[in-house]
């Protein structure tokens, strides 16, 4: 069957079409539950279950020479250090992105082949090396600074390409209606083009915000004591190598609640911003809409 009040690009599911999509849905259920219970099962039998995971709460002060309370101390500690480069770094790369996005249609050739080139640079070199290099080029700079530098200049390439291609997505009788209503070229790309391909490709923006709070993570190989490091610091220093599996998965834990965090709270500004523009205006002095 299919729908009277336009075309579609598919079948309304029948009922006999839902209950297969039913029993399917509740097999792969099982399917799943069942190779979670294999797997919980396997990590029992080999012992993944026994009291190393009083670690967690059961820590001496001290230990091994490294000063801490307890473990969720250092998780805490490192957790911060994550916050800290990740809150700088998404600013810069948002902002640096915004300008190769502008510069890439310059009317100056040279202009566009160095815009192409930076671009193409940094979205190609691993986020790793350009930590190393911000080390090893910037004066004086921290772990701190390395990992800011690393994580910046990656995801601006990559957000740049990002909001290049919805650009390049909009119809381009958009621009030609703005040509013909006097519009310059700037105009057209502030007030028609730039804020389309922002909301048009948001889900990839904030899927690219996600990957670069979880890239964090690397400032671990230039000695950032982000939070891997720290949780990785306190199994070393407990010496006992079956303490390193609740501590990665404390780790773990942490890192997926941040990004489904983060991830849910860009859906909901997102949102927001789209019901404000769908909200009915009125002009002054006529009656509010009911």
């Amino acid at each position: 069957m299919s729908s009277s009040s336009g075309p579609v690009l598919y079948d309304v599911a029948g009922p006999e079409e839902k209950a297969r999509e039913r029993r399917i849905s509740v097999i792969l259920a099982l399917v799943l539950v069942a190779l979670g219970g294999g797997l919980i099962y396997l990590l029992a039998r080999n012992g993944a279950f026994n009291d190393r995971w009083l670690v967690l709460v059961d820590v001496p002060t001290n230990f091994a020479g490294y000063e801490t309370r307890h473990v969720w101390q250092a998780v805490f500690r490192g957790l911060t250090n994550t916050l800290i480069a990740a809150a700088i770094s998404l600013p810069l790369a948002a902002l640096l992105a915004l300008v190769l996005v502008s510069l890439r249609p310059s009317p100056i050739a040279p202009v566009r082949w160095a815009v192409v080139a930076i671009t193409e640079f940094f979205r190609g070199l691993p986020v790793v090396l350009v930590m190393f290099f911000g080390i090893l080029v910037l004066p004086g700079a921290t772990q701190l600074i390395a990992v800011v530098f690393g994580l910046t200049l990656y995801n601006a390439a990559v957000f740049a390409e990002i909001l290049r291609a919805g650009i390049a997505a909009l119809p381009k009788g958009q621009t030609e209606a703005a040509e013909s209503l006097g519009m310059g070229r700037f105009l057209t790309y502030r007030d028609i083009q730039l804020p389309q391909a922002v909301r048009m490709m948001m889900p990839s923006l904030i899927a690219q915000g996600v990957v670069l709070v979880k890239d964090s993570s690397l400032g671990y190989i230039v000695g950032y004591a982000e939070l891997l490091r720290s949780v990785s610091r306190v199994a070393d220093a407990l010496t006992n190598a079956q303490y390193l599996l609740p501590l990665l998965t404390v780790g773990a834990a942490v890192y997926i609640a941040l990004n489904i965090s983060l991830s849910r709270l860009a859906v909901f500004v997102q949102r927001r911003s789209s019901f404000a523009r769908k909200a009915p205006t009125r002009v002054v002095g006529t009656p509010p809409i009911p």
